[in-house]
């Protein structure tokens, strides 16, 4: 008789087998930029009925979009930052939309038990789109938690607000609930968790790891995740504002992935109002699909198929050592040189004043090297090439190194501190 004991060693190896076999070397991603339907000004709290109401006429278009990229075979879609109810909010006036999202340990799908942990009708929505069209769907919602005197941070409504991600798989079941840390200045009417969350969770096409917006500015978590969880893509639900020269959607967010080597993908809210559009797919070889739209009011949805494990693909790029590579580059002249607000940022700058040519540009422990041709200029029209290396303090306190030529210009340029 074979004993159970002498069984497990090859149940074991079964089981690996199976899973391994299961396992997505690519996938197929996407992302909606959906202009959201915001709520009526008003300084007093609405109704939960009338709350619930705008998050289903908000929800009504996203259902749309899951749909279509679930028939696409999208494996996973993203939706953006505010994109269920809107923003402009206090406090009071966003209480009626929020939720008790509870740890995804609880072992949870909304679609099947909605009342389990009180009424949450917009969790049970997303988890029945997840469910009925078989595909991973990320959106962002409203976080409550009760607290009390015992809590020293307890506010004085008796009350934690968090701006919140939540991921269901395609089963329904919430896997992932991410508490945004790094609010935005505007953000009054969310708190921050307590410590800096670092939530991932894997599937079969790869680890994934979720932050908000603001976060990828910051080490924490954005940078952990990355450095330390080793994970191969980023959920980035966002409402970002475009701000020339170094805050644009589009530029940051795929920078951001080829220097990190991982997969971001970037659902922003569309306002044009306010400056918000831009998002994508990004690769650590490049943007495999990306939208920007700063005239119409429609929303958008990205399709695209990318590595499950970009560190081990055949396209992966092992990052290069730009600060080694510029100390090898021999300074160029560094002429005419003045000073100008960019931001509220001070740059110094450097003006451009052939038709082609090389120059540097210095400040403090920046210096950007910049090899030039015009392809034509006006004679009301000056090009310049500027370097800010400083506190940034008008929407928070982030330390920048940035540097940006003025003008359109063909150009190759580098930069590193000294």
């Amino acid at each position: 008789m074979v004993s159970f004991q002498s069984l497990l060693p090859w149940s074991f190896f079964v089981l690996m087998m199976i899973l391994k076999s299961s396992a997505l070397d690519k996938y197929t991603a996407a992302v909606y930029e959906h202009s959201v339907l915001l709520p009526k000004p008003t300084h007093k709290p609405v109704s939960s009925e009338e709350a619930l109401k705008l998050m289903n006429r908000n929800m009504d278009i996203l259902e749309e979009a899951i749909k279509r990229a679930a028939a696409q075979g999208a494996h996973i879609i993203v939706t953006p930052e505010d994109g269920i109810y809107g923003f402009q909010f206090t406090r009071e006036t966003l209480y009626p939309y929020l939720e008790d999202i509870p740890d995804p340990q609880v072992n949870w799908i909304p679609c099947n038990d909605s009342q389990r942990f009180g009424p949450a009708p917009v969790q049970e929505r997303l988890s029945c789109l997840a469910r009925d069209n078989s595909i991973y769907v990320v959106a962002n919602i409203g976080d409550k938690k009760p607290c009390d005197y015992t809590d020293p941070k307890c506010p004085n409504d008796g009350r934690y607000q968090y701006n919140t991600n939540v991921v269901f798989d395609s089963d329904g079941k919430l896997v992932a609930r991410y508490h945004k840390f790094n609010l935005f200045m505007s953000e009054a009417q969310f708190d921050f968790p307590k410590e800096p969350e670092h939530v991932i969770f894997n599937t079969s096409f790869g680890k994934f790891g979720i932050f908000t917006c603001f976060d990828i500015l910051f080490h924490d978590p954005a940078i952990t995740l990355v450095s330390k969880l080793k994970v191969d893509t980023i959920l980035f639900p966002t409402a970002w504002m475009n701000v020339l020269p170094h805050l644009t959607a589009v530029e940051f967010h795929s920078a951001w992935a080829m220097g990190m080597q991982v997969n971001l993908l970037s659902s922003n809210t569309h306002k044009i109002g306010m400056n918000m559009t831009g998002s994508g797919i990004y690769a650590p070889d490049g943007p495999q699909a990306y939208h920007y739209d700063a005239e119409s009011e429609n929303g958008q949805l990205l399709i695209a198929e990318l590595h499950a494990h970009p560190s081990v693909s055949p396209t992966y790029l092992h990052a290069v050592n730009w600060s080694l590579h510029a100390t090898t580059i021999k300074p160029f002249p560094q002429n005419n040189t003045f000073s100008g607000f960019i931001f509220s940022d001070e740059f110094t700058f450097s003006q451009l004043d052939n038709q082609a040519g090389n120059l540097t540009v210095c400040q403090k422990d920046l210096c950007c090297h910049l090899s030039y041709r015009m392809t034509e200029q006006q004679e009301d029209e000056v090009y310049a090439l500027g370097s800010f290396d400083g506190l940034h303090v008008v929407e928070g306190e982030y330390y920048l190194q940035v540097s940006f030529s003025q003008g359109e210009v063909l150009l190759i340029m580098i930069e590193s501190g000294n």
